[in-house]
Parts: structure tokens; C-alpha cells; sequence
């Protein structure tokens, strides 16, 4: 339900969610509090006469609410997970590509020092010295055993240069092996994300389904309607004031956002037609040419951090102790943001939400 209102969950921090300890934690947390919703609606489901009676609809909100906080932390995860998947395929890969590489170089230098070790030793190795008394023609002799000379440094040189490349090509397949394993570790983090999330929400709509129809329509209309009350301050419309993008780049993210406005909220996306949150601040930024990182924890460090009172439209404000929520200021005091599922990418006070960072692009 409604984004302002959700409890941050106790005990976070911006760096809890990477622990997978406190992944458990939260997860048992979940899970107790869907439990206990579960359980009270039971209770609830029969009276002293046993007749049914309906569970208290605030109560499901609330509880709905703190599944939507702890899914969009999930998903955030997700999103990091998934983008730090990219960047280790691509190194791994690059990797793995030099390993090929150096290794046919290797392989040429070796068959190399091999062909000249053969040819030695069907000569017979005489020592130098007897095959000079033997030469008919000592002062020929001389001119190539200088020149032999001259090759075996090379023929050294050449030893050298394979130790050094059977260094480099041992060096760079622990490498390869090391980000192969991180890889896997982080398909392991993305798959628990995932399932985290789908698993609230749903436990979410478990408990919304225990209301009737009528009366899930009334929440998000209700949700809706209140916060274009603190976007508007109980007026008819959103007053942006007058203040001015902090540059160029910024007014097209600006005209980006609103124009997304009414757009569905999807965990994961990054447009063009849905969006989470920090998919929204990725996509408007986008149009103005500026690639932000991924998610709202690293938006949070994508650029110059200021106050609110000097927040500016285009300015990302990130909400919540863990970072784990972000959208975008607009003036008089209002951000646009993608609030949760079932709600549309919609106007909102910049202070319905505990204010954790604000960062000018």
C-alpha cells in the first residue's frame, strides 16, 4: 500500500541487506508476521457465536505494507546481483580469452626452444673445443661459434621470456577461476533475491485476498487519494514552484519522469513502459544521455551529495535508513517515484518518507 506509510523495518542499516545471515533474518521475520497475520485472521474468522467476521482492514495494510518494504529491499538486491552477473561475465570471459591466447603463445615458444634443443642434440654436442682442432677452416669456425654464441643468448632470452609467460598465464587462469567463482556465488544471490521476493509478495496478496473486492479497490483508491493530498497540500493540483533544473541534462530527466507519470510499477523493470524505483531514476536519466548505476543504494553515490532545502528539480532523494527506496525531486517539494505493486509511477511529498540522501547528477 501506500509507500509514506510503511515502518522501516528495525534494525537496518545501509549495509545489512548483504549479508546473507541477515537475509535469513528477515526472512523468518517475514514468514512470523505472515504466520501471525494468518493466525489472527483465523481467530478473527469466527466469533463468540461463531460467525464469520471480516479481518480489520487497516491491520491488513499495515502488514501489507511491511511485505512491500521487505519485497522492494529484495529487489533491489536482485538488481545488484544482476548487474554485478554482466560485469563478471564479461571479465570472466575476457579472461578466459587471454588465458587462450597466451597459452598458444606459450605453446609456439616451447615447440620453438624444442626444434633447436633437437637439432643440438642430433649434432652430438661436441665440445667446442675438439670441433675447432678438427675444422679445416679454423677462422670460419670462429666467425660461427660467435654467431652460435649470439643465438644461444637468445636461446636464453627465449628460456626467460617462456618462464616469464608461464607466470603470467598461471596468473591470469587464478583469475579467471577466482571470478568464475564469484559469478556463481552472485547466481546464487540473485536466485535467494528472487525467490524473497516473490515470496512477500505473495504473502501480500494472501492477505489482501482475505478482503473482499470492494474493499481492496477502496485501499488503493484510498492509498491514491492521500498521497496526492500531501503532494498538493489539500489543494487541486501539484504546485512545482518555480525553481529551475540544475542544469540541462537535468530538465530532460525532469521531462522524462513526468512524462511516466501513471506508468505501472513492475519489481526489476526499467521501462520503457513499467517500472520499479530506481528503474525510473535509470530510465529518466537515460534520455539525458547519463547512465546511472543500477540500483537506489549505488544511486545514493552517482553524484554530489546535498540537502533537501537545496534540492533541485532532476535531484534524486533516497528515502529509508537502507537506502533501499529513490525518486525523483521536482520542486515544491515533491518527488515522482514508482511506489509499490499495483500503484502507478505518481507524484509524492519528499518528506512522507525518512529522507536518507540527496544527490545532485
Amino acid at each position: 500500500m501506500a509507500m509514506a506509510q510503511r515502518p522501516v523495518p528495525p534494525g537496518r542499516s545501509p549495509h545489512a541487506s548483504a549479508g546473507r545471515s541477515g537475509t535469513v533474518g528477515r526472512l523468518a521475520r517475514v514468514l512470523a508476521v505472515t504466520a501471525a497475520a494468518t493466525t489472527a485472521l483465523a481467530i478473527t474468522a469466527g466469533g463468540a457465536q461463531g460467525m464469520p467476521t471480516r479481518p480489520d482492514r487497516n491491520d491488513v495494510k499495515a502488514q501489507v505494507d511491511q511485505l512491500y518494504a521487505e519485497a522492494e529491499q529484495a529487489s533491489e538486491r536482485s538488481n545488484a546481483a544482476e548487474e554485478a552477473q554482466k560485469r563478471l561475465q564479461a571479465e570472466a570471459g575476457s579472461l578466459q580469452q587471454q588465458v587462450a591466447v597466451a597459452q598458444d603463445a606459450l605453446n609456439r615458444m616451447r615447440g620453438d626452444l624444442a626444434g633447436v634443443a633437437a637439432a643440438e642434440y642430433r649434432s652430438g654436442g661436441m665440445d667446442p673445443s675438439v670441433q675447432l682442432m678438427l675444422s679445416s677452416d679454423p677462422e670460419a669456425y670462429l666467425a660461427k661459434a660467435r654467431s652460435l654464441a649470439q643465438v644461444a643468448r637468445q636461446r636464453g632470452d627465449s628460456l626467460r621470456e617462456v618462464i616469464e609467460q608461464q607466470r603470467r598465464l598461471d596468473q591470469r587462469r587464478a583469475e579467471a577461476s577466482g571470478k568464475l567463482a564469484e559469478l556463481d556465488a552472485v547466481r546464487r544471490s540473485l536466485g535467494d533475491a528472487k525467490q524473497q521476493v516473490q515470496q512477500r509478495l505473495h504473502s501480500a496478496q494472501a492477505l489482501l485476498n482475505s478482503l473482499g473486492a470492494g474493499e481492496r479497490a477502496q485501499l488503493v483508491t484510498q492509498d491514491a487519494r492521500e498521497a496526492h493530498e500531501r503532494a498538493t497540500r489539500g489543494t487541486d493540483r501539484v504546485d512545482l514552484g518555480s525553481q529551475p533544473p540544475s542544469s540541462d541534462r537535468a530538465a530532460v530527466a525532469l521531462a522524462a519522469v513526468l512524462s511516466k507519470i501513471g506508468s505501472p510499477y513492475v519489481y526489476g523493470s526499467t521501462g520503457p513502459g513499467t517500472f520499479d524505483c530506481s528503474g525510473l531514476m535509470y530510465w529518466s536519466w537515460r534520455q539525458a544521455g547519463v547512465t546511472l548505476p543500477r540500483t537506489s543504494q549505488a544511486q545514493a553515490f552517482g553524484g554530489q551529495r546535498i540537502s533537501l532545502a537545496e534540492a533541485r528539480p532532476g535531484d534524486l532523494v533516497i528515502f529509508f535508513r537502507d537506502m533501499h527506496h529513490v525518486g525523483m525531486y521536482v520542486g515544491g517539494g515533491n518527488v515522482v517515484h514508482a511506489p509499490y505493486p499495483g500503484a502507478r509511477v505518481r507524484y509524492e511529498s519528499a518528506s512522507a518518507m525518512p529522507v536518507a540522501a540527496v544527490v545532485r547528477v
